[in-house]
This record gives structure tokens, sequence and C-alpha cells, in this order.
């Protein structure tokens, strides 16, 4: 009965009133039917509740913080309405600080040390106390008390090296000297192993709504298709790069070969005149700094381009500040985001079309060759090694020249 009147009210008013007058009318007619006014103004308007509730205020700001109806007088009595369940329930608000707060995690006898704090378990927990209360009321709380849903975040480095910040210094000296002396400056790093096959990738692609791409449950390696190992080396200096991809192992041998490679195909050209290249790697994997085999194979890579090699490693924990892995890598991970890469042409494309607006071009190419692993250099080989280390950190800096 009360939503056809209001439904009549409507269709003769509303012909004479705009959206603005038309939402604070519903708002009007909402509060002076009190309990359930929204609900029933809406039913008989097809005005939506948010629009409603967005009149209310509108109201409340013009006549006062209480909603006043048309002839202005007050609704409800000062203090009356349903009590809040914190006041209804004084020890509620406590006993969920305590489930909640950071310092019970350590707590041997917290109910939920080893459990996922949701509002369902958190409920849960607050009813066997004897409290009457839903998840929901539990989220409202949460929130009321500065609470939100945050994810771990990666900030605690661990025990620094005493003389990281120096090294990173030392390692900008340097690639300002050479670019200054017009010589190639390379970033180089391999890749994480990526699985070749219809597997899951991480990210989303558009599509046709409701027809995903169907990819396999598990993450087995398939034995014909095997895996790629993108090594990068990203040139500092003409923000290009090459992506040598291998389908073997990441050893000493491919990351110096996967260094040829960009020589051959794009360094040599670039840098007619060369005389001196300055690489700067990870201290750690397959050009790691404790690495004989990469040492010797640079040898053989500054005898056979016969220019000097200096390499500049970043201490120990500190690989996402080399260049190739926020200049290069992440923008080839964002090309190839939500696309099981099914096959080797579609990792070498997806790398080689990677661009970006600041003028980034990738060049890639397969590398079919097979790495043993587990080679051991002997004390003469390694001795054999021209090599003139710097004062400051010989272990992380130093110059191989041509025997």
């Amino acid at each position: 009965m009360m939503a056809t009147k209001v439904a009549e009210k409507f269709e003769k008013l509303s012909c004479m009133m705009n959206e603005k007058l038309k939402r604070r009318w519903a708002a009007c007619e909402a509060l002076s039917l009190g309990r359930g006014g929204i609900s029933a103004v809406a039913e008989a308007t097809g005005i939506s509740r948010t629009t409603i509730r967005k009149g209310i205020r509108e109201v409340e700001e013009q006549y006062g913080e209480l909603a006043a109806d048309i002839t202005g007088h007050r609704i409800r009595q000062p203090g009356g309405g349903r009590r809040t369940i914190e006041e209804n329930d004084p020890t509620l608000l406590s006993d969920l600080k305590k489930l909640v707060d950071p310092a019970t995690r350590g707590e041997p006898m917290s109910p939920l040390l080893w459990t996922s704090k949701s509002t369902r378990k958190l409920a849960g927990e607050l009813q066997k106390r004897g409290h009457d209360v839903s998840y929901r009321t539990v989220a409202r709380m949460l929130h009321d008390m500065g609470y939100s849903l945050q994810a771990n975040r990666k900030k605690r480095e661990g025990k620094q090296h005493p003389d990281r910040d120096a090294q990173f210094q030392h390692i900008n000296k340097k690639v300002r000297t050479f670019q200054r002396r017009r010589q190639p400056v390379i970033s180089v790093d391999a890749k994480k192993r990526e699985l070749v096959g219809d597997f899951k990738n991480g990210g989303r692609e558009w599509q046709p709504k409701g027809s995903p791409e169907r990819v396999r449950t598990h993450d087995f390696k398939d034995k014909e298709l095997g895996v790629a190992i993108p090594y990068g080396v990203y040139d500092q200096t003409q923000n290009n790069g090459w992506v040598n991809v291998g389908i073997d192992r990441n050893t000493a041998e491919f990351a110096v070969e996967s260094i040829r490679r960009w020589w051959r195909k794009m360094g040599c050209k670039t840098y007619p005149e060369a005389t001196d290249l300055l690489i700067t790697a990870d201290a750690g994997s397959s050009n790691g700094c404790r690495s004989r085999l990469w040492k010797v194979c640079v040898q053989e890579l500054a005898d056979e381009l016969g220019i000097k090699i200096t390499v500049c490693h970043f201490p120990p924990g500190t690989s996402k500040w080399n260049k190739i892995e926020h200049r290069m890598f992440c923008h080839i991970t964002e090309n190839w985001r939500g696309r099981p890469l099914v096959s080797q042409a579609v990792v070498i494309n997806s790398i080689a079309n990677t661009t970006t607006k600041t003028g980034l071009t990738i060049k890639a190419k397969l590398d079919k060759h097979s790495y043993e692993t587990g080679i051991k250099i002997s004390n003469d080989e390694l001795a054999a090694v021209n090599i003139r280390r710097d004062k400051f950190h010989g272990d992380w800096n130093y110059t191989i020249r041509p025997t």
C-alpha cells in the first residue's frame, strides 16, 4: 500500500523534476517512511538505492546532521535507533584486537597462530568466545580499527656488504668513463628458465569473454619441446639488446657464447673501432665472480676479439640493480604475459617484438648447442688467464687482456 502511494506520487511529479530534484524527493520520501524506506522507494520509483542514499546525504548536508522530512521536523529522537554491536557487547572489540594484534603472533596459545586470519575464521573464534557476530561485522570493525588486506612486501634485504654502496659508485664511474671514450658497455644476465609448451604463463591477455586459452593442469617439462633459457645482453648506451635463447643449460660457456653472438650480430657494427668492453654482471650464477670457467671463457673471447674486457660484478644480493633487469627483461615479461609459450618460435618472436616508447629494440636467436656441466678448471689453467685486478675489490672488478 505504501509503495503504491509513493509510485502514484512519483508518476505525477516526475515530469516536473530534473534528476537532482527526483533524487532529493526520493530521499525525503524514504526518510519519512523510516526503516525500510529506501527499499520501498527504490521499488516504487525504479530509482536505485545508491542514488537514494546519495540524495539522503545531500539532504542531511543541507538540513543538518540528522535528516529532516519535508516539513523540517526530526524523524528520530536524539539517541534513537539501533545500538551498535560494540555498545551491546563491550568485550567484543577487545577480544577482536587480541586476535589480530601482531604482538600475539608469537604467542603459543593464540588460537589462530597457524591459520589464515580471514574474517570468517575471526568471526568463528569470536563466536566460540560467546559473541554473536558475523564475518561482515568483523570486516566492518577491522576497517574501523584501521586494518586492511595487505600482501607481503619485499623490503628486508638481509645483511648488506659494507662495500655495497662503494661498489655501486665504482661501477657507475666505470660506465661513465667507458661511455665518454665511446667504448661499449653491456649489462648481462640470464632470465629464469621457461617451460616450452601449452603451460600457464602469469598475467592476463584480452580474449573473447568466456573463452580463456586452455593450458595444461600440471607444469611438467615436455621432453620434446624442452625449455628456453634466455641470456640477455643489454647495451646501456644504445638502449638495445640481444637475447640468446638456449635449450640446454645455463653455464659459463653459454654466458660467454651469448656475449660473443651479441658482438658478431650487433656490437661490432655499432663499435667498429672498440678497443675495450665493459661488462656489468651479477656476482653469482653462470657469470659469477668466483667462477673459474667464466674467467677462462672470457679470456678466450678477449683473444678472439682482440680487445680488453673489463668485468664489474654487483655485490651479492643486489641483482635487481642490474640495468638489464629493469630496462629489458621486465619489458619482455610484460610482452608475453598471459600467453603460453607453446613453441620456441613463440619465445623468439615474443622477445624480438618487445619495444618501448623510449626506443628499446631487441634481437633474439635460438642457441641449439649443448653445454657441459661440471667442467673443472685447474690452477694452471686459471694462472694462464691474463687478468689484472683493480685495487678496489679485485674479486669484483678486473680486466682480462688478450694474450
